[in-house]
């Protein structure tokens, strides 16, 4: 069975194909591992190198990856099943496969380890661009190209060094009079330039437009360079990173109200790579975003706050507890206004009314000191009676609804002789009290019927 490379596209006679992933769970207890048997089929149908779908499988589990590249085995720890890979290698697909353009997978990818960066180019419609370094896997691909033999590390260093000391010798040589490779010295000392100019062949360019390229690449390799390192930070240093990254987009003028959706998607997407983004970032939002005009701005930054709470009770209950916080630091204007701020987080649903319920049951001192917590409950009061009794008119009118057809369940129990009996018992009494219509020539039918009869029968 086979799968549309990208299984957006539902066309039947889409011509990229591949197929269908097949994984093997190997071991037990601490040694369960997932073998996916045809990585290999996979990874040539998407123009990739098996390894690196294997270990985007492993980036995005968490999960220890092993290639066994002689023998075509490809694991990754844990056991995982098939369904869940395929979907994961669609998001591969989207990142380092589809040309973001055409969105065709025809893209060949040109690592760049010096400078930090991957090309993209497209084969189909043309497109050049940097492909996305905030994900793991870049750093991967970055130290193994999609050239690069897996069983033949290091062949490119050797080649230098032999290079290297061919060139020694040959200068040695030429330090000595009518040696015959002095002539042929020169011709070496090009070949080597030559050489040197295609490792680095922009510094044939000298232009200010090629100086700020090169000053950019460079800066962009220092900041991928810091992306990497930011992934092993702790979760309070992340959390810094996330704040330093949203102030400075405030203080540039980017973060703002009515700001486009990309930059509201980019937070998000920096929020996912410091992998913060189902926890406490939402309360890094609360303190660089909102202020004592809280009822205001909720709806200003609605898209960005659901990007992060939607469907999500655990960050929603963060940004209950931030907004505890702020209350508490603006007591003196926002306290008589805690039933409004609650009602605007249900409008716009940036809390779900389930997590709301849930907070007022029980007066906690996580956030804010507990004489805090209890003010702030009390004046949250009337809002959450009102939010309760919408809760139970609603489920009272579903009640009614459902109780238009009854159905009586000791009808079960009654035979269909028992049935029927009951019924005519009910037609009966109307039918004594209906009166006999009688066709006109049949009135005396009863006294000829008397007057009819045999005698010799009787």
């Amino acid at each position: 069975m086979s799968y549309n490379v990208n299984r957006s596209v539902m066309d039947a006679f889409y011509r990229y194909k591949m197929p269908k992933i097949m994984a093997k769970v190997e071991g037990k207890g601490n040694g369960i591992k997932t073998v996916v048997v045809n990585m290999v089929d996979v990874a040539k149908a998407l123009g990739r190198p098996p390894t690196y779908p294997c270990k985007y499988f492993g980036c995005e589990l968490g999960a220890q990856t092993q290639f066994d590249t002689k023998n075509d085995r490809y694991i990754v720890n844990g056991s995982h099943d098939a369904t869940k890979l395929q979907d994961l290698l669609d998001g591969f697909i989207k990142k380092f496969v589809l040309c973001p353009e055409c969105e065709n997978p025809e893209t060949v990818l040109f690592p760049n380890e010096k400078k930090g960066i991957i090309k993209q180019s497209c084969k189909a419609c043309g497109y050049q661009g940097m492909l996305d370094m905030r994900h793991k896997l870049t750093t991967f691909i970055l130290k193994n190209h999609p050239d690069t033999k897996p069983n033949q590390p290091g062949t490119a260093l050797t080649k230098r060094k032999e290079r290297t000391k061919k060139s020694e010798n040959g200068q040695r040589d030429s330090l000595r009079p009518n040696s015959p490779r002095a002539e042929k010295s020169d011709a070496s000392d090009n070949d080597m330039n030559g050489d040197a100019e295609d490792d680095d062949d922009w510094s044939l360019d000298v232009s200010e437009e090629a100086m700020k390229e090169r000053q950019k690449n460079l800066t962009a390799g220092v900041k991928n360079l810091t992306v990497s390192n930011d992934i092993e930070k702790t979760q309070s240093e992340r959390l810094e990173v996330f704040f330093e990254l949203c102030k400075a987009k405030v203080d540039d003028g980017s973060l703002k109200p009515g700001a486009d959706v990309t930059v509201f998607k980019d937070i998000a997407g920096e929020a996912e790579r410091l992998e913060i983004k189902e926890n406490k970032a939402v309360m890094v939002l609360v303190e660089v975003l909102l202020d004592d005009n809280i009822i205001k701005q909720i709806p200003q930054y609605r898209i960005l706050l659901l990007l992060f709470t939607h469907g999500n009770p655990k960050s929603q209950k963060y940004f209950i507890g931030a907004v505890e916080k702020l209350i508490e630091l603006n007591k003196d204007l926002l306290i008589a206004k805690v039933p409004i701020i609650f009602k605007a987080m249900y409008d716009h649903d940036i809390v779900e009314e389930e997590v709301l319920l849930d907070w007022g049951k029980k007066v906690s001192k996580k956030y804010v000191t507990k004489e805090t917590a209890a003010e702030i409950h009390a004046k949250a009061q009337p809002f959450l009676k009102w939010l309760q009794e919408a809760e139970e008119e609603e489920s009272s009118d579903e009640e009614e609804d459902d109780g238009d057809v009854a159905f009586d369940p000791r009808a079960l129990n009654q035979s269909l002789k028992e049935q029927e009996a009951k019924i005519a018992g009910d037609v009966k009494p109307i039918i004594a009290e209906a009166p006999k219509i009688v066709a006109p020539g049949e009135e005396d039918d009863e006294d000829d019927d008397d007057s009819d009869l045999d005698i010799d029968n009787l």
